[in-house]
């Protein structure tokens, strides 16, 4: 295989990848407190043969999220949650601790208030929030304290990563160097932040990625009948 050919393959591999996070990103426009991917690329350099020559080829070195505060949508929901500025809430998963924007709770059958897939919301001294049986209001202060009455039932979490962050799958984050709680959160009741990707956005990145895509299959096509040539040129002499 020629060296243009070789290091237009890796370009491809990469530009496929980036065009499957822009899908991902715009089939999650739309998803409670998703943050939008971004493909990050890296170029290698090799040596082909004395020092004077080398071959620069580009691939996908890996992905970078934008935490960007989405749109804030008014719900009216009860245990409808979203965090205006810095600041995640905490759940409890069977992979451990997992970091969340997307405030859209519900109470379990026990009473606990969890996400839509069952997580326990972790409450700010640790373990679940559980509103008692007979509490039918509920509301939130700007701190994340839970309140019926004059009665104080709990306080949501609302911390943020030491360091590192990495996004998993969906809406949450793993923090591998654990969190701190916030000081002053800023929680509003009846509201989800909405997802930050930019549809317009997205389909302006996508077409231009597709246009790299094809032209990069043009040179490799072209490079593929300059070569058949040559050997047939070869095999003529």
């Amino acid at each position: 295989m020629s060296n243009a050919i070789y290091a237009a393959l890796t370009r491809q591999d990469g530009l496929l990848r980036e065009m499957q996070v822009i899908a991902n990103n715009m089939a999650n426009s739309s998803t409670t407190g998703f943050k939008s991917n971004h493909a990050i690329f890296a170029e290698h350099i090799a040596a082909v043969g004395d020092q004077s020559e080398s071959l620069s080829m580009g691939s996908l070195a890996g992905h970078n999220f934008d935490l960007s505060q989405g749109g804030m949508k008014h719900t009216g929901g009860q245990f409808d949650l979203a965090i205006h500025g810095d600041g995640f809430f905490v759940l409890d998963t069977p992979a451990g601790e997992r970091l969340t924007r997307s405030g859209a709770f519900q109470l379990s059958a026990e009473g606990n208030l969890v996400d839509a897939f069952g997580h326990q919301v972790q409450g700010a001294g640790g373990g679940a929030i559980a509103i008692p049986q007979e509490v039918t209001r509920v509301s939130i202060a700007p701190d994340g304290t839970l309140s019926s009455g004059e009665e104080i039932l709990g306080q949501v979490a609302v911390v943020m990563p030491d360091g590192e962050l990495n996004q998993e799958g969906g809406t949450m984050f793993a923090a591998p160097n654990g969190h701190q709680p916030i000081e002053e959160p800023s929680v509003i009741q009846g509201t989800l932040e909405q997802s930050n990707v930019s549809s317009i956005l997205e389909v302006s990145r996508l077409i231009e990625v597709q246009r790299a895509y094809e032209a990069g299959q043009t040179l490799i096509e072209k490079e593929d009948d300059r070569i058949n040539q040559l050997i047939k040129t070869i095999r003529q002499l």
